[in-house]
């Protein structure tokens, strides 16, 4: 796709210095701009870069001034940073603006489909399933049985949902999730051979809640695994049967999430953090990577290592985990002083 520069500058509401016909058809760092090349420059450390790059068209603050000729169109703006982020959002909308239903596909004549659709090739919709409007479902995904997709909601490229999914609008769930698969439940019998329990609940995805590549949330024994509305899992994350994620919070790749686990609102969870099941973790919490969570968070707490405790009182521990040897060496040298003097006493 090419663009204009005056084009860009109607989108952003910018002006232009230079050429309003110079076309691009990709984006590029400033330090690395080719011919053909939108890019962008807000952080001044980087002004230097602006004219000696060969990007053809770039965004600036108004602000800024040059000192020098500049070869490079210009499209002024008041905040190069944020105008650069809405053209990312824009681009990436075109790029993925796709409609129709490419051959071959499977749809159950049960299912119901809204207007302005996007079905890839491969895709199979099960029986009974709902789907809404404007909703893209790319190639080789499935939709189980009596699932439900909102509006403007996106399934990217081989995501797997199960029957009984329950998903809201303005969602994407990136290629290779699997939502809904039978919850980690087993139970041993007498020859002490373990044998699976029916996991029969479903898994309800809330509006506008974005799901990583390969992440897997399984569905519930009973009732519901529940995703609430504005929440952000990155790549790689496990979320097991009936457990709660509140709103607007956001988990870091590779985390796991024990059964039965409640998790608060507006919490922030960082990388390969691990959360043992049936606790219940407040709202606003802070868990910092490679934390071990095994008993239940109070609102507002900030923890770290494993088993976590406060994050504070984690830092000021760690001066002393580095001083270990030195301390017991200390300690044994004192032991020694102490019973050479009982002695001789």
């Amino acid at each position: 796709m090419k663009f204009t520069a005056q084009q860009i500058a109607d989108i952003l509401e910018g002006d232009i210095l230079g050429n309003p016909n110079e076309e691009v058809s990709t984006l590029s760092k400033i330090e690395e701009g080719k011919k053909g090349s939108l890019t962008f420059l807000s952080n001044p450390k980087y002004n230097s870069y602006l004219y000696t790059t060969n990007a053809s068209v770039a965004i600036v603050n108004k602000s800024f001034v040059p000192e020098k000729e500049i070869n490079t169109t210009l499209i002024q703006v008041e905040n190069a940073y944020k105008s650069f982020s809405k053209l990312l959002e824009f681009y990436n909308e075109v790029k993925n603006n796709k409609q129709g239903r490419e051959q071959p596909h499977f749809i159950a004549e049960t299912a119901t489909i809204g207007e302005s659709e996007y079905i890839g090739a491969f895709a199979y919709i099960g029986e009974n399933v709902k789907i809404g409007n404007n909703v893209k479902i790319f190639p080789n995904s499935y939709i189980g049985d009596n699932s439900i997709i909102g509006n403007n909601t996106t399934i990217f490229a081989g995501v797997k949902i199960y029957s009984e999914t329950v998903i809201g609008s303005n969602c994407k769930i990136h290629s290779g999730c699997v939502i809904g698969a039978d919850g980690f439940g087993f139970a041993p019998n007498e020859d002490g051979e373990y044998k699976a329990i029916p996991q029969i609940g479903n898994v309800i995805i809330e509006d506008n809640v974005d799901i990583g590549s390969a992440s897997t949330i399984d569905r519930a024994t009973l009732g519901s695994t529940i995703i609430r509305k504005g929440v952000k899992l990155d790549n790689q994350i496990q979320i097991a049967h009936n457990v709660e994620v509140g709103k607007n919070t956001v988990i870091a790749s590779q985390t796991g999430i024990a059964g039965s686990t409640k998790i608060g609102n507006n919490c922030m969870i960082g990388g390969q953090v691990g959360v043992a099941g049936h606790l219940k973790i407040g709202n606003n919490v802070k868990i910092l990577a490679q934390a071990g969570i095994s008993k239940n968070v109070k609102d507002g707490e900030i923890l770290n290592g494993s088993p976590a405790f406060k994050a504070l009182d984690y830092n000021r521990s760690s001066v002393y985990f580095k001083k270990l040897p030195s301390i017991v060496n200390r300690i044994n040298n004192i032991e020694k002083e102490f019973k050479s003097q009982k002695e001789e006493l």
